[in-house]
């Protein structure tokens, strides 16, 4: 899954790396070294420009809040709950096939944190029930030190509370797709080389986010492309090996926390781990 990640680029970076054409200085945001469910984050789309005249997508860098709510929703307040929508399934769940084929993004990432998950951690997990707390975090970044790009999709919610005119009145909220993590080989840092850390990331947790590859990115992006199934081929995994782990200091835990120190790599685990 993605409950947590980093996104510390600059926009001025996030333009120049992903084609952006139309981005407005005034929604800038803070580097987030932590975000976490709710809050706000960048977005890459292609969107008709609303300030202009041609009806054609351009791609856009936009702000957008991390947790999806059906533009058919009677109120917000499961936003938290949507954070993740799952590839094998995300052309069929009623909040998302709408998005799938109409609104999709991608969302600029330095990488994200996952806790590693014991046996028995997963097994409830796996049946939906309740998790035991959270052990050592890791912080899965792209090996060669480029964005993350994760694929996602976003939608829009209609506050019928407020007038038309009122600045919250609507939503721009995202969804991050998470996929089966890989199992192969995982290189990384000293603690794991010494074979006290995870062989790969399946073992820290069994899903992960889709990073998606840059040749992928307009295919992706493009809002003309509406076949589920053509989608779908999309929703591929990167090649093994595309990603590194590393163990990191238990206080990315408190949301409370943040900075670029939460990505500071630990010679070993904090915390004892079933590895």
């Amino acid at each position: 899954m993605c409950g947590r990640y980093s996104a510390s680029r600059k926009p001025e970076d996030l333009v120049e790396t992903f084609g952006v054409t139309r981005w407005d200085p005034t929604e800038a945001i803070d580097p987030d070294w932590n975000v976490a469910p709710t809050k706000p984050v960048y977005a890459v789309l292609d969107r008709p420009d609303k300030h202009a005249e041609s009806t054609e997508p351009v791609r856009q860098l936009r702000v957008l809040r991390w947790g999806l709510v059906p533009s058919w929703a009677k109120n917000p307040q499961g936003a938290a709950k949507m954070i993740n929508a799952r590839a094998e399934t995300v052309h069929e769940k009623p909040s998302y096939r709408r998005p799938f084929v109409a609104r999709r993004c991608l969302l600029p990432a330095d990488g994200y944190f996952e806790w590693v998950t014991g046996q028995d951690e997963r097994r409830l997990e796996e049946e939906g029930r309740r998790k035991r707390p959270r052990k050592q975090p890791y912080f899965v970044t792209p090996a060669d030190g480029s964005v993350m790009a994760m694929a996602g999709l976003y939608e829009f919610w209609r506050d019928r509370t407020l007038p038309e005119d009122h600045p919250g009145a609507w939503w721009a909220t995202c969804t991050v797709i998470t996929t089966e993590a890989e199992t192969a080989p995982l290189a990384s840092g000293a603690a794991e080389q010494e074979g006290d850390g995870p062989a790969s990331l399946s073992d820290i947790h069994p899903r992960m986010p889709l990073m998606l590859t840059p040749d992928r990115w307009d295919d992706w992006l493009n809002p003309a492309h509406t076949d589920p199934d053509e989608l779908r081929d999309l929703l591929t995994p990167p090649p093994a090996g595309s990603v590194r782990a590393y163990p990191v200091a238990t206080s990315v835990s408190d949301v409370r926390n943040n900075g670029a120190d939460l990505l500071d790599p630990l010679p070993a685990p904090e915390e004892a781990t079933l590895f």
